[in-house]
């Protein structure tokens, strides 16, 4: 069970939430919606105690029982990175730790088969039985081919997986706790289809309380029963999956506007009745004296009803002149612990769009940073055409800066001024206060457009974008897809969003981690689906 009364949340002068109360109760299974920038991942980082000292909050938080929080983005700890896959996930109910000890006190056993020795392995392995250790590998084997990991990858070292292993392994870890209360943040990002409706199946089955962000709409709408709505800094809550919200949210703008016409009509009828009266007698004066305090009280109470919500439009400038081969790699390979590539080419010609395509673990993000200059191959070389301004989107973000606020972030680009600079950062969505906020206090899609708008103020003709779209609510995913595909430049991408892929319709294909280059076919959107 958790509990907010009262919850005040603010970011520098940026009010996220105004003085809210909700419960979720021991079987909730709550979805958190709003758009990019509302604060729905603030809300979570406070409810899971995770917030960063830049959130200023009052009000008071409640929980009873224990919490399992996934956020959108967790970098790994340094005593983290040589665990395996079986070994972290194990960690969230600190049965390694109980491992560790039967292991230990074994080895005392076997050199000192002492009775204090001996009993102290005994009370080792009885805690680790009592913690269900034995039992445990098989529920985390199960848990981790849920959420889509290969076999194969288990018992390898957390530094040598994929960006989306990692994450499946992060979810796997948060979902094994068996926590009272699971909180969320896009847990379906890097998940195939499979992998997604195993998840929607484990959620509404979960017997605990679950809060989820997500802008996968099907997710929401199969495994929650209640949705919390923040907007503008204000909660609203509403019972049922998110169709019904949905249905819900249209009711109530239907009425509301109505009751504001209704309002807005008898308003200027009392105008109109006490302009008539003040230039009569003093008994009508008066009257339209007691008119004008009763407007008054109306007007104060008048409901205001938004309109419509401004379509999200984004445009990237026309690419700068490059020659017709932009980029030529030929035996490209890397390997960490294990191969993951090798004898890779590629030949980009200006204008196309290649995408880059694979299972998870295939090395798609390790090429994309090698072709970027983040990273040296093993082996093999790649060059830059003539003219070529190459851009480069990382999906952890790695481009920005903590403690740089937004603005900051564009400074040393094409732009000079501040003006153009904020009305760049406008156009994505990004405006007033959050221009100045800390940039690792923005939300995932938020730190998504950042990352776009300072690709913007390079002047590329040759764009890498590693998972562009996670994170980003249904209308800037659609604007920014728009403005990709209809950008004249030459892109690199990697992305698991078959939409998103259908819209940019791709010249051509490079299957990972054969290297097997082949012109672009609709039928390959099924591996689109695994990657």
């Amino acid at each position: 069970m958790l509990a907010a009364d009262d919850l005040h949340i603010e970011i520098g002068p940026r009010v996220l939430l105004n003085r809210a109360s909700f419960l979720v109760g021991e079987t909730d299974k709550v979805g958190l919606v709003g758009v990019n920038g509302a604060g729905k991942t603030t809300l979570m980082r406070v409810l899971g105690g995770a917030a960063p000292p830049s959130v200023t909050r009052s009000g008071e938080v409640r929980v009873r029982g224990s919490i399992s929080y996934l956020p959108q983005i967790r970098f790994l700890g340094e005593t983290e990175r040589d665990l395996t896959a079986l070994e972290y996930v194990s960690s969230a109910r600190r049965l390694d730790e109980a491992s560790r000890a039967m292991t230990e006190t074994l080895a005392r056993v076997e050199a000192n088969p002492s009775l204090g020795n001996v009993q102290r392995f005994s009370d080792a392995e009885e805690a680790f039985r009592n913690a269900g250790g034995y039992a445990a590998e098989a529920e985390i084997r199960r848990l981790l081919a849920g959420v889509g990991l290969p076999d194969d990858r288990l018992e390898r070292p957390l530094a040598t997986l994929s960006g989306g292993e990692r994450r499946r392994v992060e979810l796997a870890r948060t979902l094994f706790a068996g926590a009272d209360t699971l909180l969320l943040d896009e847990p379906s990002n890097h998940l195939d289809a499979d992998a997604k409706t195993w998840l929607m199946g484990f959620l509404r089955g979960y017997r605990g309380a679950v809060v989820v962000v997500s802008h996968d709409l099907h997710l929401l709408d199969t495994a929650i029963t209640r949705v919390l709505h923040l907007e503008r800094g204000e909660l609203d809550s509403y019972k049922g999956t998110y169709s019904q919200y949905l249905a819900a949210r249209e009711a109530d703008a239907i009425r509301l506007d109505r009751v504001a016409r209704g309002q807005a009509a008898e308003i200027d009828r009392l105008k109109r009745q006490a302009d008539s009266m003040r230039h009569s007698s003093q008994t009508r004066a008066r009257k339209a004296k007691t008119i004008d305090s009763r407007v008054e009280r109306l007007e104060r109470d008048q409901i205001q009803v938004e309109g419509p919500a401004r379509r999200v439009r984004f445009r990237l400038p026309q690419p700068p002149h490059a020659g017709n081969r932009v980029l030529r790699a030929k035996d490209l390979r890397k390997a960490f612990d294990r191969e993951l590539f090798e004898d890779v080419s590629l030949d980009v010609r200006n204008g196309e769009r290649l995408l880059v395509i694979g299972l998870n673990g295939a090395g798609k993000t390790t090429l994309l940073r090698i072709l970027a200059g983040r990273l040296e191959p093993d082996a093999g070389l790649f060059e830059l055409g003539t003219g070529v301004r190459l851009g480069y989107y990382a999906q952890e973000h790695e481009n920005l800066t903590p403690g740089k606020s937004a603005l900051e972030h564009l400074r040393g680009g094409a732009l000079t001024g501040e003006q153009e600079m904020r009305s760049l950062l406008g156009m994505f969505t990004l405006r007033g206060d959050a221009v100045f906020q800390d940039a690792d206090t923005l939300s995932g899609g938020e730190k998504t457009k950042l990352s776009l708008a300072q690709l913007v103020t390079g002047a590329n003709n040759l764009l890498l974008l590693d998972e562009p779209t996670n994170n980003l609510d249904p209308a800037s995913r659609d604007a920014i897809t728009g403005a990709l595909a209809s950008w004249a430049g030459t892109m690199i991408l990697v992305s698991h969003d078959e939409e998103f892929v259908a819209r940019l319709e791709p010249t051509h294909a490079l299957i990972m981690p054969e290297g097997d280059n082949q012109p672009w076919s609709s039928d390959l959107l099924d591996i689109v689906g695994l990657a």
